[in-house]
């Protein structure tokens, strides 16, 4: 199911650059206050508007194109969108999804021309939604269908170590994902738990915590896990210290309070990963939801010697599940508090999978409410779990089937696109890394927006409808300059500016 797309962007001549530690993207030396306003002059410019919508057969299609107009002051009555590339923030990481051992699974029993359809519907920049951003599992999770680990039980000097088990499917598809991207995609992983006899319920479900023991060991099985697959021609970005560190689940899982994990780092994780050469890797701490995110902040980055081996902090947005809105405000409160480390989103999913609910547009709207809000606080990249489920949602050895962006039907080989596919397709397709955030915000609360600016000097504004009614808006770049455009109810809109 290839999408049709225009060339977008006219050569620019690009900015200066400096590296940024944190990241180690490019960030742009921003013109100084005299040329400002002639560098973001709009006037004259063309926008390409691309849109999905609710009701109709709109998915990611472009609708028109919008010449920029020299604008008077904005009145109430008005629908408004304010963009100011004066002032600029986060440098953009990628988006992209998890390849778990279920989505290898499933991958591997679609037909051949399925099979390249989907790498390109995901990975491809042109003829895709362009993903950049890539996370799996360490040993099992959920979404394997089965509880498996790389060593034999009781093998504290993991001398069994080895990665066959991925050799089957994951490996595979993480490759062919690559290859698919152009050759590059940043790839991270995450641990559900270490295995059953270094833990003190002696089982890699429910819970239970690593036993003090077997501290060092663990810390080691990140690192040979990180060499081996290196070894394989895949290298490791990063590594989060522990999937959802306090959720107590019926799969693969292992409690951390803040102090452990906080000390597991500094006294451990961070050391061995230095002493094993791999210091450049970034580490990942939390992984979990945006509720107690705070806490894990507060005790982790206030520590200097534990804050010295965090790049960032990972987190879920399943917070929801005791009822209550996303709370966006922490991750705001984290930045604020903690400007020199990164935000990362590094799962999310529509729980519940239901045959009747692929096209069921909220779950959409969820993904595309969360990546606004999300960015708008300062995070820097966004994945989304499994990049594919079979039609029972799953393999998942314990039940909790879920939904993906894509099925794959494994009886019938046919593939299933829903609505969150195209949602996320409106920021991964035209956000690159390497862009950089900027001051965005709606006069209105119908409409939710950010914008960034790519290093192609190629401005990408995402603007998305949540209420019933459609909107006629102004979208001002600089103070007057603005377009008039059209979004129907419950829709998403990208539009592209080359400056």
């Amino acid at each position: 199911m290839k999408i049709k797309f225009f060339a977008l962007f006219a050569g620019m001549l690009m900015l200066g650059c400096t590296e940024t530690p944190q990241t180690g993207n490019k960030e742009k030396e921003m013109p100084n206050d005299a040329a400002n306003t002639e560098f973001f002059a709009v006037i004259g410019k063309e926008a390409t508007i691309f849109t999905t919508a609710s009701n109709t057969d709109l998915r990611l299609n472009e609708t028109g194109k919008s010449l920029f107009e020299a604008a008077a002051q904005p009145v109430e009555r008005e629908i408004s969108v304010f963009v100011n590339p004066k002032k600029s923030f986060q440098t953009f990481l990628g988006i992209g999804g998890a390849i778990t051992d279920a989505s290898a699974e499933v991958f591997a029993q679609l037909p051949e021309d399925k099979q390249k359809e989907f790498l390109s519907a995901y990975y491809d920049k042109v003829d895709g939604i362009g993903y950049s951003l890539c996370r799996t599992n360490i040993h099992s999770c959920d979404f394997s269908s089965e509880s498996y680990t790389y060593i034999e039980e009781g093998d504290q000097e993991l001398n069994s170590f080895n990665i066959d088990h991925d050799r089957t499917y994951k490996i595979p598809l993480i490759k062919k994902a690559t290859e698919a991207a152009g050759g590059k995609l940043l790839l991270y992983a995450s641990p559900w738990s270490p295995p059953a006899f270094m833990k003190d319920n002696k089982n890699m479900l429910q819970g239970g915590k690593l036993l003090p023991d077997y501290y060092e060991s663990w810390a080691r099985y990140y690192t040979k896990f990180i060499k081996a697959y290196e070894a394989e021609g895949l290298p490791i970005w990063g590594i989060t210290v522990q999937n959802e560190p306090m959720a107590v689940q019926i799969w693969e899982s292992c409690i951390y309070t803040a102090e452990e994990e906080r000390d597991f780092l500094k006294n451990h994780l961070g050391p061995t990963m230095e002493r094993e050469g791999l210091g450049d890797k970034k580490i990942v701490v939390w992984d979990h939801n945006r509720d107690l995110i705070n806490h894990r902040t507060n005790t982790i980055f206030e520590d200097p010697e534990a804050a010295k081996y965090a790049w960032g902090i990972g987190f879920h947005w399943y917070e929801t599940w005791a009822g209550g809105e996303p709370m966006f405000v922490n991750l705001e409160n984290v930045k604020e508090s903690y400007p020199d480390k990164n935000l990362l989103f590094t799962e999310g999913c529509q729980e519940g999978f239901r045959t009747d609910r692929y096209q069921y547009w909220p779950h959409a709207e969820r993904y595309g409410r969360s990546m606004i809000n999300d960015f708008n606080a300062g995070t820097v990249g966004w994945t989304d779990w499994n990049i594919l489920l079979d039609q029972r949602g799953g393999p998942n050895h314990v039940g909790n089937f879920c939904f993906a962006p894509i099925h794959g039907n494994t009886e019938t080989g046919a593939l299933i696109y829903t609505p969150t596919y195209y949602y996320i397709g409106h920021f991964s397709k035209f956000i690159r890394p390497g862009a950089k955030r900027i001051s965005t915000v709606s006069s209105r609360s119908q409409l939710l927006s950010t914008s960034f600016l790519n290093e192609d000097n190629s401005l990408v504004s995402v603007v998305m409808n949540q209420s019933d009614e459609a909107v006629d808006y102004k979208l001002y770049v600089g103070e007057a300059s603005a377009i008039s455009v059209h979004i129907p109810a419950h829709a998403i809109q990208t539009l592209v500016t080359s400056l």
